[in-house]
């Protein structure tokens, strides 16, 4: 497939209309040999770089998507660095490389999909699914189990679980996990079921080292459920200090300089774009709530931002007058303190335009949680577990939990589940793709 995308993209540039852009006309296949190599060459080294060769990741086929993505962008800005940096001759066309990318993505994206259809089909699948089987049983195993079993890459077999207590009138899994031996078993449920994974969610520590060292024996991957980590558990990694291994949580995506910068520069550009392009919308509604109700058409509101600094975001007016005299609260369907046009603009999130002029002030991002109200969060940070954990990034304009409808007087402990996995889960891709589904789903928009 990166073989093809070059040649494609030497014929569009050198051999279609595009070669009358620049002194490109008499550049010939041979001449382009060299460039052509090296740049299959790195663009191969940059995919295996990003892991998507791995056995255990075959059937993942939205995160090698989004791997891929990656590869290629870094590829295509690293190659042509590189070559221009050299000065390589002949000289390399900018259109060359960009076009290089652009059909690589898309071969290799193309590819993915008939391959990925192949792996999925049955007779192979159960081939490379991993077949996992759960040791005790605890909330943090029900989570685990429930998460495994609605992965829709298909890559878990769920065998069941072993009872390690020794009786099962105690922390039982509900009717629909298969119960399949006891611990004192577990030698004969591996080779009866064929297990590659085990996850232990209770074990005391001298049950543990025996089961740690029947699974290096047998081959079989050991993993523990985190019961002491309940948030940002991908960014667990271990460490050593003064020579002791130490588990912790280290990093996570939007922690990498990088990354922040990648993200900033795409807020910046997308709130000038939408600046721009809101304007007349601005106009227009700002006129309308005038009308329908004479005052300020501009609403200035105090919400929480990344790590509690606190700061004024902007929307179009859609209340009437004076309609929090009474203290903050959530808009509710049907809400009597609404205008008629701001009922139109909260359905369509018109009245959120003016806020990408917070994105530009760096207050907010275009994507992330959304920022809540001071005299709220006082109550919901001990209430709800790790509500203050969504303050690690910036407040969005829309965000993870918005476009899956948890928005406004809805469900506070799912909305702040999709946060971290948000934060967790951070990519560039990720946040066009959430802009892209808030046109789409206006659930619990009012």
């Amino acid at each position: 497939m990166v073989v093809a995308a070059e040649h494609l993209a030497y014929w569009l540039r050198f051999q279609s209309f595009m070669r009358d852009y620049g002194n490109w006309m008499n550049v010939e296949l041979r001449q382009y040999a060299g460039h052509m190599a090296l740049g299959t060459l790195s663009l191969l080294l940059a995919l295996g770089w990003q892991g998507i060769y791995h056995r255990s990741t075959l059937l993942r086929s939205r995160w090698i998507a989004s791997r891929i993505a990656r590869a290629v962008l870094i590829w295509t800005l690293g190659f042509l660095s590189f070559t221009l940096a050299l000065k390589l001759q002949p000289s390399i066309s900018r259109v060359y490389v960009a076009l290089n990318g652009a059909c690589a993505l898309l071969f290799l994206l193309g590819w993915r999909w008939f391959f990925d259809s192949f792996l999925h089909s049955k007779g192979r699948i159960e081939s490379l699914q991993q077949r996992t089987l759960f040791v005790g049983w605890n909330e943090d195993a029900r989570r685990l189990w429930q998460t495994l079993s609605e992965d829709r890459a298909h890559a878990f077999n769920l065998v069941g679980w072993v009872d390690a207590s020794g009786w099962r009138d105690q922390n039982q899994p509900p009717d629909g996990v298969p119960f399949v031996g006891y611990l004192e078993d577990i030698q004969r449920v591996i080779a009866r079921h064929e297990v590659d994974m085990i996850i232990v969610a209770d074990l005391p520590r001298e049950q543990l080292i025996e089961l740690a060292n029947l699974c290096e024996r047998e081959m079989i991957q050991f993993k523990l459920a985190p019961s002491v980590f309940r948030i940002f558990v991908s960014g667990l990694s271990l460490e050593t200090i003064a020579g002791m291994p130490v588990l912790g949580v280290n990093r996570l995506p939007l922690d990498s300089t990088l990354n922040v910068l990648a993200k900033r520069g795409l807020d910046i550009v997308g709130a000038l774009v939408g600046l721009v392009i809101s304007v007349p919308l601005m106009a227009i509604f700002g006129t309308l709530v005038y009308l329908e109700s004479p005052g300020p058409v501009f609403y200035r509101q105090r919400r929480w931002g990344m790590n509690g600094v606190s700061f004024d975001i902007i929307k179009i007016r859609s209340m009437k007058l004076n309609a929090e005299k009474s203290g903050a609260q959530w808009c509710t369907q049907d809400d009597p303190r609404r205008l008629r046009v701001g009922a139109f603009m909260r359905r369509w999130n018109i009245d959120e335009i003016p806020q990408f002029w917070n994105v530009l002030k760096g207050e907010m991002s275009l994507v992330g949680p959304r920022p809540e109200r001071p005299e709220l969060i006082s109550g919901f940070k001990h209430q709800v577990p790790h509500y203050n954990a969504r303050h690690a990034a910036k407040p969005g304009m829309t965000g993870w939990a918005q476009v899956k409808g948890l928005r406004g007087d809805t469900d506070l402990a799912e909305r702040i589940k999709c946060d971290l996995w948000y934060l967790e889960n951070w990519s560039l891709m990720l946040d066009i793709q959430i802009m892209f589904l808030t046109f789409f789903n206006r659930n619990n928009a009012y």
